[in-house]
């Protein structure tokens, strides 16, 4: 008899039994122009440009020359990794604490990712981390803000200047957090945004890249919308190169822009909401929140997260985190899949295997992939909570609630 395995689930459906005392995103709060804009994608019988105007929308709030629309956050990467043209087996460092659509685009080009471990006590890789894995390969550096927490960028792009690098970001968790007063996205070359259904400017799925690059932005409409097609006289599309088709679809526009409308003021109120929990909770003993740098002036968070000191408790913090939810806090787990070295399990296969980019050519040297290639991030996710159902609905009685509950489970679970 075959067992097939459960597939994973992604935006309400992966939360349908996400119950408790405290709010979760759904259902979502829907900008109060959503109608209208679909309306017009309606009455124009599909002929108005609804993908144009966000574009147009989303990069003036941005202060960035180009937004290119996307159909999901995994698309938009994945048009950005296409775009930069480099060779199979070069090299790409990510961060390692991450979802697959981070490096999807990566390995469908034949690139190699190279993860650099996380900074200690955070889920962000730093400068520090980046420098030994620098290699005559590496061909560009790929920061993750995990969390919405924005990972000190200044250090980053000096590092990159010196080895002629390209930074860019996956801010799919940050959108409008702010990094010395700069938005996360606008610190680097580029950097892709999700707009899926249960992210923080939730729609019912999108994404899109950004960029100050006018070069950059055509290669990414070339290659990521228009298939590597240029039209030929007399003949057609002529396809030189292979492309994709991502774009976003106009009624998922229409949704965007809406939600465009009335994202900033939600940022600002999770940034009080999640400063405020992480306070309250920073007090319990043996729990610490994640650290929220000095440089960030805006946090937008995605999720909340927070580590135990397991010498301090009897129960593991999958046990912790079991008891928080049955104590009314909604789907709290560990994310220990965020590390994608080890997640990712056809990589170390693929790399023991020498499979294409994984031979020699292209290749320059051999590859691991495993939970001891960042062992700082593996250590720490195996005593990492979070809830990735923290919203712009909290409010500080729901902060409180939530800082008791932790208070709660800790002292019955204390050594």
């Amino acid at each position: 008899m075959v067992v097939k395995a459960e597939r994973a689930k992604y935006g309400a459906a992966a939360y349908k039994d996400a119950v408790g005392e405290i709010p979760t995103q759904w259902p979502r709060t829907i900008g109060p122009n959503a109608m209208k804009y679909l309306q017009e994608v309606v009455d124009s019988g599909l002929t108005c440009d609804m993908i144009g105007r966000f574009e147009e929308a989303f990069a003036k709030e941005y202060g960035v020359k180009h937004c290119i629309a996307a159909p999901g956050c995994t698309p938009a990467l994945a048009i950005l990794a296409a775009a930069f043209d480099f060779d199979a087996g070069d090299e790409i460092i990510v961060s390692p604490v991450t979802d697959y659509g981070t490096v999807q685009g990566l390995i469908r080009e034949n690139y190699i990712p190279v993860f650099a471990d996380t900074a200690p006590g955070t889920v962000n890789l730093s400068a520090e981390t980046i420098e030994p894995c620098i290699t005559d390969r590496t061909r560009a550096i790929l920061v993750v803000h995990k969390t919405g927490l924005i990972a000190d960028m200044d250090p980053i792009n000096e590092l990159a200047d010196q080895h002629g690098l390209i930074v860019y970001e996956d801010a799919c968790q940050a959108i409008f957090g702010e990094y010395k007063g700069r938005y996360a996205g606008t610190l680097s070359t580029a950097a892709g945004f999700s707009f899926d259904a249960e992210k923080t400017m939730g729609s019912d799925i999108g994404g899109c890249v950004i960029t100050n690059d006018d070069e950059l932005n055509d290669r990414v409409r070339f290659i990521g919308q228009s298939r590597g097609a240029r039209m030929k006289e007399h003949f057609g599309r002529l396809h030189t190169e292979c492309g994709y088709a991502y774009r976003m679809p106009n009624c998922t526009a229409a949704i965007c822009l809406a939600q465009l409308e009335i994202i900033r003021d939600q940022v600002a109120h999770r940034d009080k909401m999640i400063r405020l929990l992480s306070e309250l909770i920073g007090e319990v003993p043996g729990v610490t929140p994640l650290p929220i740098p000095d440089y960030m002036n805006v946090y937008s968070p995605w999720m909340f997260g927070m580590s135990i000191d397991p010498e301090q408790f009897t129960c593991s913090a999958e046990q912790f985190a079991q008891e928080l939810a049955d104590g009314g806090i909604p789907a709290p787990g560990q994310g220990k899949y965020y590390l994608m070295p080890e997640a990712c399990t056809f990589l170390e296969e693929n790399a023991r295997n020498k499979v294409y980019p994984y031979s020699m050519p292209p290749a320059s040297r051999e590859y691991h992939y495993g939970e001891d290639t960042c062992p700082t991030a593996h250590v720490f996710l195996e005593n990492w909570i979070r809830w990735s159902t923290f919203c712009e609905k909290y409010q500080p009685e729901h902060c409180e609630l939530a800082a008791a509950i932790v208070r709660e489970v800790a002292d019955r679970n204390r050594k």
